[in-house]
């Protein structure tokens, strides 16, 4: 049986974020057919990667958990030197070198694991490409690697350290079309195998729409969010469209729910109801609910989030700058998205005063998932690109 080593820089039941929980979602299914390791970091804050976590490993639903200390918090002044570096012309490896420290989360010891472990792994999976993990980790064994970027247009993904890296890879995965479009368009890497495979759907529990409702206290129509509640999924861009769309819907009751850790201001309004980190009872029972699932993201390379609300029935409203929900949108019939507030507002009044296209919307949403998403099919891919290593 193969040994695999899946790397990220969060693991963990209680670690709400999209790579991360994708991560555990490839893993636990792996470990049906190979002997699966995730090696990643103490933390579970990736505001601060604080060490979080004690124990050195742990097994979480039949996978092997090896937990390495971050050495130093996130950099204080980290803000302020992304700010300059994104703002200067002079792009070079040894300042992005600094970048990714102070980044974090800064774990030398477990680089130092993947290094001495060359041998002890048939295949290593290193998952998203933006910190120190993958960063400083691949080059030690590219030779057995396979990469997950999760990559999408953002400044970051231009940095000179990136023209190095996504060359070392002996295979990658993609998570969508749009995915390897523009990492083989930025890195000229088309001579390395590839497959594009996004993740499976699961619903562990059957939705209780009224339950949820009497136990938040939420009545009539509401959207609905999931996941951080970030200025970097453009949050607030989301609540100033939203409080908007109330000012000038005087007659509207209709609510939005948020789902997830906050990490930027909420505004206080009636009408926004953030219920922080929920069960995966809650979180499924909310969405099914809801009108529509919203995100307003310009920067993602899948969203699970997305894909859930849709195998639900739910349709999704999601901003037109990102490719990848736009995508989304436009493959299955299941979603809109907007690239300005009247787009949003001509959103919200077309799904309330349109049911027989609404109801359309739902259904493709749906068969968008069912024909594209299914677990025995993406697993089966999996397989043949590990044992093609």
């Amino acid at each position: 049986m193969k040994k695999i080593a899946l790397v990220n820089q969060r693991y963990g039941l209680e670690v709400n974020g999209g790579s991360e929980y994708y991560t555990r979602l490839i893993a636990e299914r792996l470990a049906a057919d190979f002997e699966v390791d995730v090696i990643t970091t103490k933390a579970l804050d990736y505001t601060t990667w604080e060490n979080h976590y004690t124990a050195d490993s742990e097994d979480i639903n039949g996978v092997h958990v090896l937990r390495f200390p971050v050495e130093k918090l996130r950099a204080e002044d980290f803000n302020e030197f992304n700010g300059k570096y994104l703002n200067s012309d002079k792009k070079n490896t040894e300042t992005e070198k600094i970048w990714f420290e102070k980044q974090g989360p800064y774990s030398p010891e477990a680089i130092e694991y993947i290094r001495e472990s060359h041998d002890k792994y048939d295949v290593f999976i290193f998952v998203t490409y933006l910190y120190y993990l993958t960063v400083m980790g691949l080059p030690e064994v590219a030779d057995k690697a396979v990469f997950i970027p999760t990559a999408h247009e953002e400044p970051f993904i231009h940095f000179r350290t990136f023209e190095t890296l996504f060359k070392k890879p002996k295979a990658y995965v993609f998570l969508t079309d749009e995915e390897k479009t523009l990492v083989q368009k930025l890195f000229h890497c088309e001579d390395i195998p590839c497959r594009v495979m996004g993740t499976g759907v699961d619903i562990p529990c059957v939705p209780d729409e009224s339950t949820f409702r009497s136990k938040f206290g939420i009545d009539g129509d509401y959207l609905i969010y999931v996941g951080r509640i970030d200025e970097g999924k453009d949050c607030p861009t989301m609540f100033r469209y939203f409080t908007e769309y109330k000012k000038r819907r005087p007659e509207s009751r209709l609510k939005l729910v948020l789902m997830g850790k906050q990490v930027c201001d909420i505004p206080k309004h009636s009408d926004i109801i953030s219920l922080g980190f929920v069960s995966e009872e809650d979180k499924f029972s909310g969405i099914s609910g809801a009108k529509a699932l919203i995100l307003p993201s310009k920067f993602e390379s899948l969203s699970i989030s997305v894909l859930e609300a849709m195998s639900l029935s739910v349709p999704v409203i999601v901003n037109g700058i990102c490719d990848v929900l736009k995508g989304h949108c436009i493959k299955s019939n299941g979603g809109l998205y907007y690239m300005n507030y009247f787009e949003f507002e001509g959103i919200i009044d077309y799904i309330f005063s349109h049911d027989a296209e609404y109801s359309m919307l739902c259904g493709n949403a749906k068969s968008y998932i069912d024909g594209n998403y299914r677990w025995d099919v993406i697993m089966k891919g999996f397989g043949e690109v590990i044992n093609s290593i």
